[in-house]
């Protein structure tokens, strides 16, 4: 349900440009171009192959590569197991936050992606069991399969913080941009983030110079530049009106980020913001709802004994906990791996992926069940966890889908493409894209992804998001 938030608009980047104006610029603009030619582009040839086809998710990954078997086999016997209707443009959350997305412009149907000829099962799985090509849902109903695509996404996991419940989320100061319910169709976190900032900027107006918390947990997340947007587009909204807050990033990371250029850019910009800091290597275990203190684990190295025969000390790991006052927090919350896909042979049986589906990281197919492939969040593989990684992935696995239905060698290779559009400031945007073996920009000319931009800005709030629902979707790009 809407709520009664302000709603004044926050800035002028685009100059007076209307949406529609704005999608003209777009649509003659190189920029747009380069993104779509430096998409995957792996050419399929409609097969022959036969088998029964049964995709678990209805989220962009499995949309995705249904949208590309469909058009790639003359027998398509597509089945998608997926509960949810309403389809999210899930990237749009933090614009909601930023008060320029209503909330309503992130809901698509998933009647208007999936087509009559597929199999669509409204429901999701319980189980599965490789061993024999089953699938249980939730219903109890058991459906075999040929040939599996995992696209359940990932699971959030509020409840792993102590004292906090999903139902405390948009009051006494809490927020977050990930909430949602994709079955049920609501997907509040980006209003009551919205919401958020607006509560910030009045405590500041006050008087008062009010903490604010923004955190990132010891697990991988879905889009992993979230937590700082959340942070860098607060305090913009705050300086825009000559007003400030004291704002820490509490990351489990030992770095802002993974690329060293991006990393130096995004502390040039904490520097930017008064009152601004973090805290590495803090992770959130507990929350005190009612005197607003969140206790982190915080892990360091101390030095032990001097080696005289390698000239160095040893490193000894520790960890204390730290409790820190707050007045509102932003919790981004413990993700995992959906229960039926780690409570069955299909994840990794242990390491650091443990749980997550254990496929190559190049061809996507399991590494010890063939006729299974992954896409998406789910994959345990070293990058990946973006709307962006799914995109590349779905040629991916749709040319090596095909040559394994046909007997064939497994030739296409991902190249670990993620992307993550960086907010220092409203009207900005650092395009990090970045795989398995350094920086991937789409756009040759502007190698160095560190750069904060001002067309990546009018890009991603006005063409991405058609491009995503028109393109992407229906497997043109």
């Amino acid at each position: 349900m809407k709520q009664n938030i302000p709603t004044e608009p926050l800035s002028d980047i685009t100059d007076g440009l209307s949406r529609r104006e704005a999608l003209k610029l777009m649509g003659i603009s190189p920029i747009a171009a380069s993104v779509i030619a430096g998409s995957a582009t792996t050419e399929v040839h409609a097969s022959d192959a036969k088998g029964k086809i049964v995709i678990l998710g209805g989220g962009a990954g499995g949309i995705m590569a249904m949208a590309r078997l469909r058009s790639s086999l003359n027998h398509p016997d597509i089945t998608i197991v997926a509960p949810n209707e309403i389809h999210l443009y899930q990237p749009g959350q933090v614009f909601i936050a930023a008060g320029e997305y209503e909330p309503e412009e992130i809901e698509m149907s998933n009647k208007d992606f999936i087509p009559d000829d597929v199999k669509w099962i409204k429901d999701e799985a319980k189980s599965i069991d490789p061993d024999n090509n089953t699938i249980t849902l939730r219903s109890e109903e058991e459906i075999h399969y040929d040939y599996l695509i995992v696209a359940t996404g990932i699971q959030y996991h509020y409840e792993n913080i102590k004292g906090l419940s999903v139902d405390d989320i948009g009051k006494n100061g809490i927020s977050s941009v990930y909430l949602n319910d994709l079955e049920k169709g609501t997907h509040d976190g980006g209003e009551l983030t919205w919401k958020w900032f607006n509560d910030l900027k009045q405590a500041a107006k006050e008087g008062k110079k009010p903490r604010a918390i923004y955190t990132q947990p010891n697990t991988p997340i879905k889009c992993g530049g979230a937590p700082q947007k959340v942070l860098y587009l607060s305090a913009d909204y705050l300086k825009k009106e000559g007003l400030s807050a004291e704002f820490i990033f509490a990351t489990n990371t030992p770095s802002l980020f993974s690329l060293k250029n991006v990393a130096q850019e995004l502390q040039r910009t904490q520097d930017s913001y008064e009152g601004m800091s973090t805290k590495f290597q803090h992770n959130l275990i507990a929350i005190d709802i009612q005197a607003k203190v969140a206790t982190f684990e915080h892990f360091y190295q101390e030095k032990g004994e001097y080696d005289k025969e390698l000239d160095m000390y040893d490193m000894i790991d520790k960890s204390d906990t730290v409790d820190i006052e707050y007045d509102f927090i932003h919790i981004v919350p413990p993700m995992g791996p959906v229960d039926a896909v780690r409570d069955s042979m299909l994840g990794w049986q242990k390491g650091t992926a443990k749980g997550w589906l254990e496929v190559d990281k190049e061809t996507l197919q399991h590494r010890r069940y063939k006729n299974v492939f992954g896409i998406g969040d789910i994959c345990g593989i070293p990058m990946g966890k973006t709307g962006g990684s799914a995109r590349h992935h779905a040629p991916i696995l749709t040319a090596n889908l095909i040559s394994e239905m046909e007997g064939k060698e497994l030739r296409e290779k991902f190249d670990g493409y993620t992307v993550c559009p960086l907010k220092p400031r409203y009207g900005e945007i650092i395009m990090a894209e970045f795989g398995y073996d350094g920086p991937m920009p789409s756009v040759p000319f502007w190698k160095d992804v560190s750069v904060p931009r001002s067309v990546w800005w009018v890009f991603d709030v006005y063409m991405l998001k058609p491009m995503y629902q028109h393109l992407m979707m229906r497997g043109l790009m």
